[in-house]
């Protein structure tokens, strides 16, 4: 879109879009079929996989790290400072300098919904959600649910979306593609399809 403001060094996969008034910064890089959303912010050096939606007004700032197939609802934030201040504590302006940068990761299939807040640095798992308007704390394991503030897990979900069902002890089926999972303590792992 010619109204987006895209740095000259930002690597573009091929089939990719970017909507009005998005900016995309130096050296941000987005894989193949992405779509930025209107008024989303991609910071320097932020990597997408494939195939990543990143939603209207979403803020993903560096060194965010998405996996392929990641989904970035509305107005999502993923931060990047630990100890955020506006000024050193001797009251001068911060600058880039004064900072360490800390990011989130984010893995393969996971989606975060609207509004929902990650605070750096946190990894949340593939084909884990976090609910809308959430916030993230503290790591996620893959295929969790999420929610509250701070958010906890209070379901398991397949690669489909949809809450897992207990066939057995420690063992999930998916109702929409019959796949299942098995639970060991906090982590959850495929075993295959019915």
């Amino acid at each position: 879109m010619a109204s987006a403001d895209v740095d000259e060094d930002v690597s573009i996969g091929e089939g990719s879009s970017i909507w009005h008034l998005a900016q995309v910064r130096s050296g941000a890089q987005l894989g193949t079929e992405c779509i930025i959303g209107r008024g989303a912010y991609i910071g320097p050096g932020v990597v997408l996989g494939d195939r990543c939606k990143v939603q209207n007004y979403a803020l993903v700032y560096e060194p965010a790290k998405l996996g392929s197939g990641v989904f970035i609802g509305p107005a999502v934030v993923l931060t990047n400072d630990h100890f955020p201040r506006a000024v050193n504590p001797d009251g001068s302006l911060k600058s880039g300098h004064d900072w360490e940068l800390v990011g989130v990761t984010i893995g393969e299939g996971a989606s975060i919904g609207a509004r929902a807040v990650c605070v750096a640095p946190v990894t949340i798992g593939r084909w884990a959600m976090v609910a809308a308007g959430s916030t993230v704390i503290k790591d996620v394991p893959d295929f969790a649910l999420v929610a509250g503030a701070p958010a906890r897990r209070i379901k398991w979900v397949g690669r489909a979306g949809i809450p897992l069902v207990e066939v057995a002890r420690n063992n999930f089926e998916c109702p929409s593609t019959g796949a299942r999972y098995q639970q060991d303590g906090e982590q959850l792992t495929e075993i295959g399809s019915i």
